[in-house]
């Protein structure tokens, strides 16, 4: 099945990208007649046929649209301090919009390790995990935010708040004994050294609760992904 992402498709005739027409004529090699499908990252699938196989704009026509296409009952946000390594921040986001996830953000904590990170070749890497898993749904990525300024930004919200942390001295839970099915969830991933005392107060102060995700140090990309794999599991 070849998937294309179509976010702005409004009507039953529409032009794939440039990037998208180069795509399924060059590598992909479709020619007029070709049945394709199409998301919209908002929850449509669309399949289509090629209507006009121009290298450069290839024209579609819908035959069929599915809304709300494998949508999740719960919603899971996860927001994971940016790895010094992009490649194992890239493996994080590809792999957990293949588990499910709806919503990114990096935040940048006092021991991170790296402070920018760039959001359209984060949200490339998204994209093509997307397509790659057949999903309708596209997960937000958000812009690099402070620790502080996110839990603000969190206060009052209508998610179940959790932060992981690494700290033994503090009281911790697993996922399995509190979460509570087909709810809203944030999830706080800290950088490789962990948030520090502050950061953990601060967030217990704003309603976050503690998480244990095992009795092993894991790395943060894979911290967020046993988080993601979790959530979702519970949610089956």
């Amino acid at each position: 099945m070849h998937v294309f992402y179509t976010p702005d498709i409004d009507s039953s005739e529409y032009y794939l990208s440039e990037e998208e027409s180069k795509h399924c004529t060059k590598v992909l090699r479709l020619q007029k007649g070709a049945v394709i499908h199409l998301i919209d990252g908002k929850g449509g699938l669309y399949k289509a046929e090629l209507i006009d196989d121009n290298k450069k704009q290839v024209t579609v026509k819908v035959i069929n649209v599915i809304q709300e296409y494998n949508k999740r009952d719960h919603y899971l946000h996860i927001a994971i301090a940016p790895t010094k390594n992009m490649d194992r921040l890239e493996w994080f986001l590809e792999k957990a919009t293949e588990i499910g996830i709806d919503e990114i953000t990096m935040v940048i904590c006092a021991r991170s390790e790296r402070r920018v990170t760039k959001e359209e070749r984060l949200n490339k890497v998204v994209t093509s995990a997307v397509k790659q898993s057949l999903q309708a749904y596209h997960p937000k990525i958000n812009q690099d935010v402070s620790l502080l300024e996110f839990l603000k930004c969190e206060n009052g919200a209508s998610s179940v708040k959790f932060i992981a942390h690494c700290m033994d001295d503090e009281p911790r839970n697993y996922l399995s004994d509190i979460i509570v099915p087909k709810k809203k969830y944030t999830i706080l991933i800290g950088p490789e050294g962990d948030f520090n005392s502050d950061e953990i107060e601060s967030a217990l102060q704003f309603g976050f609760i503690p998480l244990t995700l095992g009795n092993t140090r894991l790395r943060t990309e894979t911290a967020g992904i046993a988080a993601c794999f979790e959530v979702n599991y519970l949610n089956r």
